[in-house]
Protein backbone atom coordinates (compact mmCIF):
# COMPACT_ATOMS: atom_id res chain seq x y z
CA UNK A 1 0.00 0.00 0.00
CA UNK A 2 1.20 3.47 -0.88
CA UNK A 3 -0.13 6.41 1.13
CA UNK A 4 0.07 10.01 -0.02
CA UNK A 5 0.04 12.37 2.98
CA UNK A 6 0.34 16.10 3.39
CA UNK A 7 -0.56 19.12 5.40
CA UNK A 8 -3.42 21.24 4.15
CA UNK A 9 -3.56 22.06 0.48
CA UNK A 10 -0.44 20.24 -0.75
CA UNK A 11 -2.45 18.10 -3.17
CA UNK A 12 -2.67 14.58 -1.73
CA UNK A 13 -6.04 13.86 -3.36
CA UNK A 14 -4.95 15.04 -6.80
CA UNK A 15 -1.63 13.23 -6.55
CA UNK A 16 -3.31 10.02 -5.34
CA UNK A 17 -5.67 10.08 -8.33
CA UNK A 18 -2.77 10.80 -10.69
CA UNK A 19 -0.62 7.99 -9.27
CA UNK A 20 -3.51 5.50 -9.45
CA UNK A 21 -4.17 6.48 -13.07
CA UNK A 22 -0.46 6.17 -13.96
CA UNK A 23 -0.29 2.72 -12.36
CA UNK A 24 -3.37 1.61 -14.31
CA UNK A 25 -1.87 2.96 -17.53
CA UNK A 26 1.27 0.92 -16.78
CA UNK A 27 -0.95 -2.17 -16.59
CA UNK A 28 -1.18 -2.68 -12.84
CA UNK A 29 -4.40 -3.46 -10.95
CA UNK A 30 -5.07 -0.53 -8.63
CA UNK A 31 -7.50 0.27 -5.83
CA UNK A 32 -7.74 3.96 -4.93
CA UNK A 33 -9.13 4.68 -1.46
CA UNK A 34 -9.71 7.75 0.64
CA UNK A 35 -9.59 8.31 4.37
CA UNK A 36 -11.76 8.68 6.21
CA UNK A 37 -14.30 7.00 3.98
CA UNK A 38 -14.28 4.34 1.31
CA UNK A 39 -16.95 2.20 2.98
CA UNK A 40 -20.49 3.04 4.10
CA UNK A 41 -19.43 3.18 7.75
CA UNK A 42 -16.31 5.14 6.85
CA UNK A 43 -18.31 7.73 4.90
CA UNK A 44 -20.67 8.21 7.87
CA UNK A 45 -17.69 8.70 10.17
CA UNK A 46 -16.14 11.13 7.65
CA UNK A 47 -19.25 13.27 7.92
CA UNK A 48 -18.95 13.42 11.71
CA UNK A 49 -15.22 14.18 11.59
CA UNK A 50 -15.04 16.78 8.86
CA UNK A 51 -18.38 18.52 8.39
CA UNK A 52 -18.01 20.71 11.46
CA UNK A 53 -21.47 20.11 12.89
CA UNK A 54 -19.92 18.38 15.89
CA UNK A 55 -16.61 18.94 17.61
CA UNK A 56 -15.33 15.66 19.07
CA UNK A 57 -12.62 15.78 21.70
CA UNK A 58 -9.08 14.74 20.74
CA UNK A 59 -9.42 11.09 21.82
CA UNK A 60 -12.87 10.78 20.26
CA UNK A 61 -11.45 12.20 17.03
CA UNK A 62 -8.55 9.73 17.12
CA UNK A 63 -10.90 6.82 17.81
CA UNK A 64 -13.26 7.83 15.00
CA UNK A 65 -10.40 8.02 12.50
CA UNK A 66 -9.18 4.62 13.69
CA UNK A 67 -12.68 3.14 13.36
CA UNK A 68 -13.07 4.42 9.81
CA UNK A 69 -9.60 3.13 9.00
CA UNK A 70 -10.41 -0.32 10.46
CA UNK A 71 -13.42 -0.61 8.14
CA UNK A 72 -11.41 0.50 5.12
CA UNK A 73 -8.48 -1.82 5.76
CA UNK A 74 -10.61 -4.89 6.45
CA UNK A 75 -13.12 -4.37 3.63
CA UNK A 76 -11.08 -2.78 0.85
CA UNK A 77 -7.33 -2.70 1.50
CA UNK A 78 -6.64 -6.27 2.63
CA UNK A 79 -8.80 -7.85 -0.12
CA UNK A 80 -7.03 -5.70 -2.73
CA UNK A 81 -3.59 -6.62 -1.43
CA UNK A 82 -4.54 -10.31 -1.32
CA UNK A 83 -5.41 -10.26 -5.01
CA UNK A 84 -2.14 -8.48 -5.86
CA UNK A 85 -3.44 -4.96 -6.50
CA UNK A 86 -1.66 -1.74 -5.68
CA UNK A 87 -3.53 0.26 -3.06
CA UNK A 88 -3.15 4.04 -3.21
CA UNK A 89 -4.58 6.08 -0.35
CA UNK A 90 -4.80 9.81 0.26
CA UNK A 91 -4.12 9.30 3.98
CA UNK A 92 -3.02 6.54 6.32
CA UNK A 93 -2.51 5.76 9.97
CA UNK A 94 0.52 8.06 9.74
CA UNK A 95 -1.95 10.92 9.27
CA UNK A 96 -3.32 10.22 12.76
CA UNK A 97 0.22 10.17 14.15
CA UNK A 98 0.71 13.65 12.69
CA UNK A 99 -2.73 15.19 13.25
CA UNK A 100 -3.98 13.62 16.46
CA UNK A 101 -0.59 13.15 18.15
CA UNK A 102 1.38 16.04 16.65
CA UNK A 103 -1.50 18.46 16.16
CA UNK A 104 -3.78 17.59 19.08
CA UNK A 105 -0.99 16.69 21.49
CA UNK A 106 -2.07 13.11 22.22
CA UNK A 107 0.73 10.69 23.18
CA UNK A 108 2.30 9.37 19.98
CA UNK A 109 2.80 5.83 21.28
CA UNK A 110 -0.85 5.50 22.29
CA UNK A 111 -2.15 6.89 18.98
CA UNK A 112 0.18 4.48 17.17
CA UNK A 113 -1.09 1.55 19.28
CA UNK A 114 -4.74 2.51 18.68
CA UNK A 115 -4.17 2.59 14.94
CA UNK A 116 -2.08 -0.57 14.87
CA UNK A 117 -4.94 -2.43 16.52
CA UNK A 118 -7.48 -0.87 14.14
CA UNK A 119 -5.58 -1.77 10.98
CA UNK A 120 -4.34 -5.15 12.18
CA UNK A 121 -0.73 -4.17 11.53
CA UNK A 122 -1.36 -3.32 7.85
CA UNK A 123 0.74 -0.16 7.57
CA UNK A 124 1.64 1.33 4.18
CA UNK A 125 4.84 0.05 2.63
CA UNK A 126 5.60 3.48 1.21
CA UNK A 127 4.49 6.88 2.48
CA UNK A 128 4.85 9.88 0.19
CA UNK A 129 4.97 13.13 2.17
CA UNK A 130 4.07 16.12 0.02
CA UNK A 131 5.88 19.13 1.41
CA UNK A 132 4.52 22.62 0.72
CA UNK A 133 4.81 25.95 2.46
CA UNK A 134 1.78 26.41 4.74
CA UNK A 135 0.81 29.74 3.16
CA UNK A 136 0.87 28.20 -0.32
CA UNK A 137 -1.14 25.23 0.92
CA UNK A 138 -3.81 27.46 2.42
CA UNK A 139 -4.08 29.40 -0.83
CA UNK A 140 -4.60 26.12 -2.75
CA UNK A 141 -7.26 24.74 -0.43
CA UNK A 142 -10.55 25.22 -2.28
CA UNK A 143 -12.95 23.90 0.34
CA UNK A 144 -12.18 23.74 4.02
CA UNK A 145 -13.34 21.26 6.62
CA UNK A 146 -13.33 21.18 10.41
CA UNK A 147 -9.73 19.98 10.68
CA UNK A 148 -8.39 21.81 7.63
CA UNK A 149 -9.74 25.06 9.05
CA UNK A 150 -7.68 24.77 12.25
CA UNK A 151 -5.25 27.61 12.83
CA UNK A 152 -1.70 28.00 11.58
CA UNK A 153 -0.14 26.82 14.85
CA UNK A 154 -2.02 23.51 14.61
CA UNK A 155 -0.89 22.98 11.00
CA UNK A 156 2.71 23.90 11.85
CA UNK A 157 2.61 21.21 14.56
CA UNK A 158 1.21 18.71 12.07
CA UNK A 159 3.91 19.57 9.51
CA UNK A 160 6.62 19.16 12.15
CA UNK A 161 5.13 15.82 13.20
CA UNK A 162 5.18 14.60 9.59
CA UNK A 163 8.81 15.71 9.27
CA UNK A 164 9.68 13.88 12.49
CA UNK A 165 7.96 10.71 11.23
CA UNK A 166 9.81 10.93 7.92
CA UNK A 167 13.13 11.37 9.75
CA UNK A 168 12.35 8.41 12.04
CA UNK A 169 11.41 6.07 9.18
CA UNK A 170 13.52 7.02 6.14
CA UNK A 171 13.07 3.59 4.59
CA UNK A 172 9.30 4.03 4.45
CA UNK A 173 8.93 7.78 3.79
CA UNK A 174 9.87 9.78 0.74
CA UNK A 175 9.49 13.56 0.83
CA UNK A 176 8.51 15.34 -2.38
CA UNK A 177 8.34 19.06 -3.12
CA UNK A 178 4.65 19.68 -3.80
CA UNK A 179 5.22 23.13 -5.29
CA UNK A 180 6.02 21.42 -8.61
CA UNK A 181 3.38 20.81 -11.24
CA UNK A 182 1.00 17.91 -10.62
CA UNK A 183 2.52 16.02 -13.56
CA UNK A 184 6.03 16.40 -12.12
CA UNK A 185 4.92 15.31 -8.64
CA UNK A 186 3.16 12.22 -10.04
CA UNK A 187 6.21 11.38 -12.17
CA UNK A 188 8.44 11.67 -9.09
CA UNK A 189 6.14 9.40 -7.07
CA UNK A 190 6.14 6.84 -9.88
CA UNK A 191 9.93 6.90 -9.97
CA UNK A 192 10.05 6.36 -6.21
CA UNK A 193 7.70 3.40 -6.61
CA UNK A 194 9.98 1.99 -9.29
CA UNK A 195 7.32 2.24 -12.02
CA UNK A 196 8.15 4.16 -15.17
Amino acid sequence: MTAIVDTRGAGKSSVSIGVAAALETAGYPVVLVREPGGTPAGEAIRSVLLDGDVDPGPWSEAALFAAARAELVSKRVVPALERGAWVVSDRSAYSSLAYQAGGRGLPLDRVRMLNDIAIGGVWPGRVVLLRLDATDGLARQAVGDRIGDEGDEFHRSVAQAFDDLADAEPGRFVVIDASQSLVDVVDEVMAVLGVT
